[in-house]
C-alpha cells in the first residue's frame, strides 16, 4: 500500500509514555517507556523521506536515519538493526543519551510546530527489539588478518574502535581501570538515563564479535606502555577526559564542596553494588545542594540529588536557558522533579567556615555569539547585584579537561596546549598520533563532548588503523 503524503499530520509525535515525577524520583531506573511494533512504524511512517536529509546530516555519526526509518514503517526490523549499525556502534546508547532535541530531532523538517519525527525513540527501540528477537551482528563473512589492537579505555571511543576493528578482521583487546565496560556511559551517566543492562549487554555482543577485554588493568602502570605497544600492531587511546575543570574561585576545597564527576561515580558504584574504599559514597540527602554548571552533567547532578533525598536542588549557571549547552529534555526532566534554576548567575565564591554554608553570585548579562554558537556572559557583571545562595553542599559541573599521562612524552604522543592529543586530519591514517603506530579518539582528542562524536571518532579511527594495518 502507498503510504499517505500527510501522514504526519494524521498521526501526531508521540513518545513513548513517560513515569510521573513523584514516581520516579523514588528510584534510579529509566524513567521512559518504549515503543510497541505499531507504534514504531506509525511514527516512522511520519517521515517526510526528505531528498535532503538534514537530520542525517546534523548526527555526528550521520545515521541513513530515513533508510531505517523506511524499514521500520515497512517491518523490517532486522534489516533496520544492520542499517543502523552500519553506521552506529552503540544505537541502542545513543538513542537513549544523545541530546537529540539539538542533532537529528532539532534538524527535522517537521520540527517546527507539527512535531519531529521521534528519531531517538526509534533508534533505541530497533536495537531493543532486534536484540530480544535474537538478532546478532553477522561476521560470517569476516576474514582474519591475524592483527592485534591494543585499546585503552573501554569508553564510548574505545567500544566503537572495537566493533570496527572486529568487522575488519583485526583482533581488539581492550583494556580498562574499572571493573567493567562503559567508561563514563557505566559510572558517570545515571542509570535514570542509561540502566547499566542495556551497556552489559553491549559487552555481551562485542564479545560475540571476537573483542577481548582486560578490565581492572591501568597502562602505564600495571602494564609499562613499552611492553603494551610492543605486543599490539597498533595501540588506540580513547582514555576519555576526568580532570574537572575548576571555577578558580575562593571556596571550592571547603568540606561539602564535590565535583561533580566523582559524585556521580560513588553514587553508580552504590547502585552497583561495589563496595571500594577509594570511591567512597556521597550522600546529598537532607541536604540544600546548589549546582553549578547548565551542562548535561549538571543535569545529571540535579537528578541524582534529588532521589537521593536532598532537601532541596538549585542550579545556579551564568548563561540564560536558551544558551544552556544541555539537553533540552534533561532540563525539563529536572524542572518536573522539583529542581530551581538560576540564571545568569556567576559563583564568585564558596561561603562557609569550614563547611560550606553557601554560594555568592552575582548577575551577569550576555554580550556577544561566541564560536560555540552561544551568547558570552559581559566580563564585567551587573553592579550591585551580589547574593548569597544557602547551601550546605554544592556540587561544581564546569565540565572537564584532558589529563595525558606523563608517559605521552616519552613516547612521542604530542599533545596541544590544551592536553588535547594531536592527531592526523587529513592524509590515508585519520587520528593517528605523532607516534605512527598510536592512534587516538574521542574527548582526549575533541574535548568533553558527547558520546555520539566519540563514536564517530573511534569508529574513524578505527578505519585509519586498518588502512595502517593493510586490512
Amino acid at each position: 500500500m502507498a503510504k499517505h503524503p500527510l501522514q504526519f499530520l494524521e498521526i501526531p509525535r508521540r513518545d513513548p509514555e513517560k513515569q510521573a515525577p513523584e514516581e520516579r524520583v523514588q528510584h534510579f531506573d529509566e524513567i521512559y517507556g518504549h515503543y510497541d511494533g505499531a507504534s514504531a512504524a506509525a511514527q516512522a511512517g511520519r517521515c517526510l523521506s526528505c531528498g535532503n536529509p538534514y537530520c542525517e546530516w546534523k548526527c555526528p555519526v550521520h545515521n541513513y536515519i530515513p533508510n531505517w526509518l523506511d524499514l521500520i514503517e515497512q517491518g523490517k526490523l532486522f534489516d533496520a538493526a544492520e542499517l543502523s549499525h552500519q553506521t552506529n556502534s552503540l544505537p541502542e546508547i545513543c538513542g537513549r543519551i544523545c541530546p537529540q532535541d539539538r542533532l537529528c530531532e532539532g534538524a527535522c523538517t517537521l520540527n517546527d510546530g507539527i512535531g519531529a519525527v521521534s528519531i531517538g525513540n526509534i533508534e533505541k527501540y530497533i536495537t531493543d527489539e532486534a536484540l530480544a528477537q535474537g538478532w546478532r551482528p553477522d561476521m560470517s563473512h569476516v576474514v582474519d588478518t591475524g592483527k592485534r589492537v591494543g585499546i585503552v579505555g573501554a569508553g564510548p571511543a574505545g567500544l566503537a574502535a572495537a566493533d570496527v576493528l572486529a568487522r575488519n578482521g583485526i583482533h581488539p583487546i581492550v583494556y580498562d581501570a574499572y571493573p567493567d565496560v562503559g567508561g563514563l556511559l557505566t559510572y558517570g551517566i545515571p542509570p535514570f538515563k542509561l540502566e547499566k543492562r542495556v551497556v552489559a549487554q553491549r559487552r555481551e555482543i562485542l564479545e560475540g564479535m571476537g573483542v577481548q577485554f582486560v578490565l581492572n588493568t591501568r597502562i602505564g602502570d600495571d602494564i609499562p606502555f613499552s611492553k603494551f605497544v610492543a605486543e599490539h600492531d597498533a595501540v588506540f587511546l580513547g582514555m576519555g577526559t576526568y580532570a574537572s575543570v575548576r571555577g578558580e574561585f575562593p571556596g571550592e576545597d571547603m568540606a561539602g564542596v564535590h565535583e561533580a564527576l566523582p559524585y556521580l561515580i560513588s553514587n553508580v558504584y552504590r547502585e552497583l553494588g561495589y563496595e571500594d574504599e577509594a570511591v567512597p559514597y556521597i550522600s546529598l540527602e537532607g541536604k540544600h545542594v546548589v549546582v553549578l554548571g547548565g551542562g548535561d552533567t549538571g543535569m545529571d547532578c540535579n537528578r541524582t540529588a534529588i532521589r537521593q533525598g536532598a532537601a532541596s536542588v538549585r542550579c545556579a549557571y551564568r548563561r540564560d536557558e536558551i544558551n544552556m549547552p544541555g539537553s533540552r529534555r534533561e532540563v525539563a526532566n529536572s524542572r518536573e522533579e522539583g529542581i530551581e534554576f538560576l540564571f545568569n548567575r556567576q559563583p564568585v565564591e564558596i561561603i562557609g567556615s569550614g563547611h560550606v554554608t553557601g554560594v555568592k553570585v552575582v548577575e551577569t548579562r550576555l554580550g556577544e555569539t561566541g564560536a560555540d554558537g552561544r551568547r558570552r556572559p559581559e566580563p564585567v557583571p551587573v553592579p550591585g547585584t551580589e547574593e548569597v545562595l544557602p547551601a550546605d553542599a554544592v556540587v561544581i559541573a564546569f565540565g572537564f579537561r584532558p589529563n595525558p599521562p606523563a608517559w605521552f612524552e616519552e613516547f612521542s604522543i604530542a599533545t596541544l596546549p590544551s592536553g588535547r592529543v594531536r592527531v592526523a586530519t587529513v592524509g590515508p591514517y585519520p587520528f593517528q598520533t605523532t607516534n605512527p603506530k598510536v592512534f587516538a579518539g574521542g574527548d582526549m582528542v575533541r574535548g568533553s563532548d558527547l558520546v555520539v562524536t566519540a563514536v564517530f571518532e573511534g569508529r574513524e579511527a578505527a578505519k585509519g588503523i586498518a588502512s595502517y594495518l593493510g586490512a
